[in-house]
């Protein structure tokens, strides 16, 4: 597998913001809905895994193959584009505003909400034979993983609430270093190593990301789980959103950009004598 050095992907990420903010809106939406249906799928997948085997750790072994699906098919999730479409504003780029990033996370929300509801209804469906029967062991699994992060939250109070942020922070961190970390080859093989580590590193630790919530959650609703649309929007959905802008644009587009797109300038840099080393990292 080729591997990219770090200031050729920071690059990347930066090329990449400006075509998400300049991407025409029926694109943008059929991006982000695909990526939100698909991610729902790949969460049912790992709880239905959990649920069947008892091991939550090969549920989380497994749950990234949604992540490179989309990736991979080129559709956009909310996550991902907190951390790039910034960027290009940060970088000047031609044409690149913060209206233009606003309407694209809108845009990008919208998608990943509406593709994500399909998804959910469509698996109430099967979890409950069409609405005919109490929901299977999945499906009331997923109403208790509801109940337990919107009322558990609710029930801490502002410790609840800081929980929640702060697990959403984490989750971005790591989505985003896999959305960055695909960039770091050229060939499909690396890419989806590469992108398999972190996505299976927040799930494992039960971090908190705002499109799997949008299956979670609704889904949970439908399937009797004992918390409402209020409860679901106020203690998870919008603290996570906000940790997740927080998360990948801080801990992974910032980082990145300060250190490899926006580089310093060297100590004594007459006397080195090797630029391409500087950008090795040490093990």
């Amino acid at each position: 597998m080729s591997y990219i050095q770090p200031k050729e992907f920071a690059s990347k990420m930066v090329d990449a913001g400006e075509s998400k903010i300049f991407m025409a809106t029926k694109d943008t939406l059929i991006r982000s809905y695909m990526a939100g249906a698909i991610l729902a799928l790949a969460a049912a997948f790992a709880v239905t895994i959990a649920v069947n085997t008892g091991n939550f750790l090969v549920a989380s072994l497994l749950f990234p193959v949604g992540f490179c699906m989309l990736y991979l098919l080129g559709f956009d999730l909310l996550t991902g584009v907190f951390t790039l479409a910034p960027l290009a504003v940060i970088a000047k780029r031609p044409g690149c505003t913060w209206k233009g990033v606003l309407r694209n996370w809108g845009l990008v929300f919208c998608g990943n909400f509406a593709g994500a509801m399909t998804t959910a209804v469509f698996m109430a469906i099967i979890f409950t034979m069409g609405f005919s029967q109490e929901p299977n062991a999945v499906g009331q699994r997923i109403g208790q993983i509801g109940e337990a992060r919107t009322l558990g939250y609710a029930a801490a109070g502002g410790a609840g609430l800081l929980t929640v942020f702060v697990r959403a922070v984490m989750c971005n961190w790591m989505v985003s270093t896999g959305v960055v970390a695909a960039m770091m080859s050229d060939s499909v093989s690396g890419k989806i190593m590469a992108m398999w580590m972190p996505i299976l590193v927040f799930f494992y630790l039960g971090f908190e990301h705002s499109i799997v919530n949008m299956f979670l959650f609704p889904s949970g609703i439908m399937l009797g789980g004992e918390f409402t649309w209020f409860d679901y929007f106020a203690y998870n959905e919008i603290p996570v959103v906000l940790g997740n802008l927080v998360g990948g644009l801080t801990f992974v587009g910032g980082v990145i950009y300060m250190t490899h797109f926006r580089e310093s300038p060297k100590r004594n840099a007459t006397v080195a004598r090797n630029d391409d080393v500087s950008s090795m990292p040490a093990e």
